[in-house]
């Protein structure tokens, strides 16, 4: 069976520094894997290439069969990113967000899961606020409405956690359940290795832009768990 998402060979420049280098995963349908390692470990770098945001030096990358280079719209199509920084409107609020989003994708009777949502993750009290005075927190909630709103076969998560308060979490939890539920691959970047583990199935360590382990996730939790991530990264 086809992979919903298979990355080979990536690797990422900027000028002489190497920020990827040689990444390879493949995720199938109704799996989940954490990203996981330490600050500038190459994650972030790594899922906008997944997410079609940023173009690979070298390697390619295919989501639902589409080759990302022949045809990038069918890629951001199928996918659903949330990015570890801005990709809010700041004049705009949540409503305008999901009005916008789904008049792109072409959505029809979306308003219900746009209030479920919102209602999910706290954010219906804030629907018609601007985004521009939201909290850290909060515009970290909103990314993740968004990436899910229109239910992706590839949904891209880069620190859905970071800064966010225990209900947001367990809203994101249940996100990443439901994706999966429902046939969808998920790929959670973190530095926050006990969400990680509760999230997804697997984990894939990044180290200077190259992965340096890859376990079932279950395996990175308690002491040993916690010193074999140790060892990995340091």
């Amino acid at each position: 069976m086809t992979p919903v998402l298979l990355a080979q060979g990536l690797v990422v420049d900027f000028g002489a520094v190497r920020a990827v280098g040689g990444f390879d995963l493949s995720v199938g349908a109704g799996a989940s894997v954490a990203l996981v390692g330490r600050n500038g470990a190459g994650k972030s770098t790594t899922m906008r290439v997944l997410a079609g945001v940023l173009p690979p030096s070298a390697g390619h990358v295919q989501v639902v069969g589409i080759d990302a280079a022949h045809d990038p719209a069918g890629v951001r199509a199928a996918v659903g990113y949330c990015p570890d920084v801005g990709g809010l409107i700041p004049r705009a609020t949540p409503w305008e967000h999901l009005q916008l989003a789904a008049r792109l994708r072409g959505m029809r009777d979306w308003r219900h899961r746009a209030e479920d949502l919102l209602e999910r993750f706290d954010l219906h009290n804030a629907a018609d606020r601007v985004t521009s005075g939201f909290s850290h927190g909060m515009s970290r909630r909103l990314s993740v409405v968004l990436a899910a709103f229109h239910q992706p076969r590839l949904l891209l998560l880069d620190e859905p956690f970071d800064g966010v308060d225990p209900l947001g979490v367990d809203a994101t939890l249940e996100v990443v359940r439901q994706a999966r539920e429902q046939g969808a691959a998920v790929l959670v970047s973190t530095h926050l290795l006990e969400l990680a583990v509760q999230a997804c199935q697997e984990a894939v360590v990044l180290k200077g832009g190259r992965v340096v382990g890859a376990a079932p996730a279950a395996e990175l939790t308690g002491r040993d768990g916690d010193a074999k991530y140790r060892a990995l990264i340091s």
